[in-house]
């Protein structure tokens, strides 16, 4: 099910705190950091904070720039983003500026919270989510029903924690600012063992007047059956590698990736790659691997299409090549049609094995697209 894009926002001490105690917000952003920050929010469908940071710092979440509100009206969007929060008690209080300034409100809560919510009048639409907060349920919610495709999230520290270790957010914008807290009951930016399985990779970093800017996004793959926004970005890249195969009548254009459990690339192919005319994606890509890596046994096998059950140019086909390196977990994007082979089932294979194969068939048509004269079934 498409999620939309999940933005982490947030500005942080020098030792990794979001706030001090006192009974003022301690503002780490510098002005010219806060204007980049109305730049993201009016790029946004949605802006999503957690009932704590209501209590706590009482924020409007606006837009401020008129031309920015402007520009979104222009382009037939709500002049406002829409602002979300997320409460599991809906312990919310009526007066805050959140509800009486800006657009639409949106409370995704549990059902007791909504019946909490809805007793103290809030000025909102109220999402029952089900008996717990239930984090995929929202996203779905929020880009099934509300039109949300790109969600800036600003807090607070548990909110980013446990969209971080669902595997749920696609990017951190992290602001560093320079200076010091040093109080251990101050809030800090993630929770105990809110941290990302493996590394995040760096997209860019940018001097903000006295902060910087670091905007990374995670890498590692989601376990089992679950997905995680780096599982997208793995799939994506296999079909891309795929539109790079030299065309061919007689074969797919499937492009793969291997990737280790905390998100390294160990090695990626496609077919008919340095000029084999017979290579397949998924063969390719384990070739580079060493047979010993130990990296081998927890990693996840991304390719366009689902791996071959059998062919004719080579002894073993992908799916017993999967099994053979130990790889336990595949993500594909498209299921292999009857055009060369009937009722191929790699998936099938693989899953009676024990090995976990996800599908996400939004990225199907990314994947048919470099093969597109080939879609003609056997008779």
């Amino acid at each position: 099910m498409p999620y939309p894009h999940v933005l982490l926002s947030a500005a942080v001490s020098l030792d990794g705190y979001l706030d001090d105690t006192g009974p003022e917000r301690l503002l780490l952003s510098s002005p010219a950091d806060f204007d980049r920050v109305d730049e993201v929010r009016a790029g946004s469908d949605a802006i999503l904070v957690g009932a704590g940071t209501i209590r706590a710092d009482n924020p409007r979440l606006l837009v401020y720039s008129e031309a920015r509100r402007a520009a979104r009206i222009a382009a037939g969007r709500p002049e406002y983003p829409l602002k979300v929060t997320v409460t599991a008690t809906g312990d919310l209080d009526p007066d805050a500026k959140f509800w009486h300034t800006g657009g639409d409100k949106l409370v995704c809560t549990t059902d007791s919270g909504a019946e909490r919510a809805a007793a103290l009048g809030i000025a909102a639409d109220i999402v029952p989510l089900g008996p717990e907060l239930d984090w995929p349920a929202l996203l779905t919610h929020l880009h099934d029903v509300r039109g949300v495709d790109r969600l800036m999230v600003e807090g607070g520290g548990t909110v980013h924690t446990q969209l971080l270790q669902q595997g749920l957010a696609d990017e951190l914008q992290l602001v560093l600012a320079p200076v010091f807290v040093g109080e251990p009951k101050a809030p800090r930016l993630f929770g105990p063992g809110g941290y990302q399985a493996g590394r995040l990779r760096l997209l860019e970093t940018r001097r903000i007047e006295d902060v910087v800017l670091m905007r990374y996004e995670p890498t590692a793959p989601g376990a089992g059956g679950s997905v995680s926004a780096a599982d997208r970005h793995w799939l994506r890249l296999a079909c891309e590698l795929a539109a790079q195969c030299p065309p061919s009548e007689t074969a797919f254009s499937v492009g793969a990736v291997v990737v280790a459990a905390d998100g390294t690339e160990l090695a990626r192919g496609h077919s008919r790659e340095a000029g084999d005319p017979v290579a397949h994606a998924e063969e390719a890509a384990l070739a580079k691997i060493p047979p010993a890596d130990p990296r081998l046994a927890t990693a996840t096998v991304y390719t366009s299409l689902e791996p071959c059950t059998h062919r004719a140019s080579r002894p073993h086909p992908c799916a017993e090549l999967i099994l053979g390196a130990g790889v336990r977990r595949v993500v594909t994007a498209w299921r292999e049609p009857d055009t060369f082979v009937r009722a191929a089932d790699g998936t099938g294979m693989l899953r009676e094995q024990g090995v976990s194969v996800v599908v996400l068939a939004e990225y199907e048509a990314m994947a048919k697209a470099p093969n597109a004269h080939l879609e003609t079934p056997l008779a």
